[in-house]
């Protein structure tokens, strides 16, 4: 399609294509309900990430006053990440997108995925206080949801990583990532990348099998031919997120109730937490712990179970898990953020 034609569908919020028009509208709804006009797209030149460019590209014709940043992190790991990166913001430069290009100059020796996934979101949320930012807009779509579920079913997870991902959750402070396009299946949101941009570039580590995400991504087809679809595993979803919706509703109420939140620390009343049961003490530590250092990510399921071992059994406790200090005196669970030499 040429240039003209592709932004005359934007301009136009797809009007003319009744598949793409239903998804804008959905889009736009999420996006309009955060009454904010300021957003950063994370980009990474995949199909999942152009079709968001696409529709929030067409947001903007439709709100002009809304500013919004399309920011794409080189994390160098690849050697052509750099080259490719230059191709994507050309590309985009055609339909009067500007790309801002991130650079991560530290070092991933390993836990690849995890750890440039952790320098990815720091580096964005960098970029987002500096232009008064609140609000990340991500491509994590109807696979991606399937594909964490199993991830996590596969170590072990507890009803709420089982919930999955939610379409916002505060990752520090009070900037927080937005997923507007779990409902959408992949091969929907590539034919919109294919329709507006006529292609998009292919990360050759999704299908590298060293990595879970691949090879529970090869799966797919074995699933659903032994009658395992993923349309019922979404609902699955959707039906344990609401059950920790409940959950929550009366976990807060118990965290308050027990939680005393200061400065530079986080008391926990050890006789009542003792008598919480042990998903209600994880969350409890997990909820303290990323409140404490402001962390997007929790520390996993294993090591803050092996923690509540140690304050049940040792009288007075001395131990470091997720950034944070946690000693027990008196009838409490301290926590401190940890302190780097």
């Amino acid at each position: 399609m040429s240039k003209k034609n592709s932004s005359v569908i934007l301009k136009n919020q797809f009007k003319n294509l009744s598949e793409f028009s239903e998804i804008y509208k959905n889009f736009e709804k999420k996006i309009d309900f955060l009454k904010k006009k300021s957003f950063l797209v994370a980009i990474s030149g995949g199909p999942d990430s152009l079709a968001l460019t696409a529709l929030a590209k067409s947001y903007h014709y439709k709100n002009i006053n809304a500013k919004i940043y399309y920011v794409l992190v080189d994390h160098k790991i690849r050697k052509n990440s750099s080259k490719e990166a230059l191709l994507v913001k050309k590309l985009l430069k055609k339909h009067q997108i500007d790309l801002n290009i991130l650079i991560n100059k530290k070092k991933i020796y390993s836990n690849t995925q995890s750890e440039a996934r952790k320098i990815r979101y720091s580096l964005l949320t960098n970029f987002c206080k500096k232009k008064k930012i609140k609000y990340i807009l991500t491509a994590h779509n109807f696979e991606d949801q399937v594909e964490t579920f199993f991830i996590r079913l596969s170590r072990g997870s507890g009803l709420k990583g089982l919930s999955s991902m939610k379409l916002i959750n505060k990752i520090e402070n009070e900037i927080s990532l937005i997923r507007p396009l779990l409902d959408f299946k992949k091969s929907q949101l590539s034919k919109i990348s294919k329709t507006v941009f006529t292609k998009y570039f292919k990360d050759p580590s999704n299908k590298d099998k060293k990595y879970l995400r691949t090879r529970i991504r090869n799966l797919k087809k074995t699933l659903e031919l032994s009658g395992i679809n993923y349309n019922q595993i979404f609902r699955s979803i959707k039906n344990l997120a609401s059950s920790q919706d409940t959950l929550d509703f009366y976990f807060n109420k118990t965290f308050r109730e027990l939680v005393t939140k200061r400065k530079n620390k986080i008391c926990i009343n050890l006789n009542s937490f003792k008598n919480l049961n042990d998903e209600m003490k994880m969350k409890v530590l997990e909820k303290s712990i990323k409140d404490l250092t402001n962390s997007y990510y929790s520390p996993r399921s294993k090591k803050i179970l092996n923690l509540i071992v140690l304050i049940k059994t040792k009288k007075k406790l001395k131990s470091t898990l997720g950034g944070c200090l946690i000693l027990t005196e008196k009838n409490q669970i301290i926590l401190y953020k940890e302190t780097k030499i």
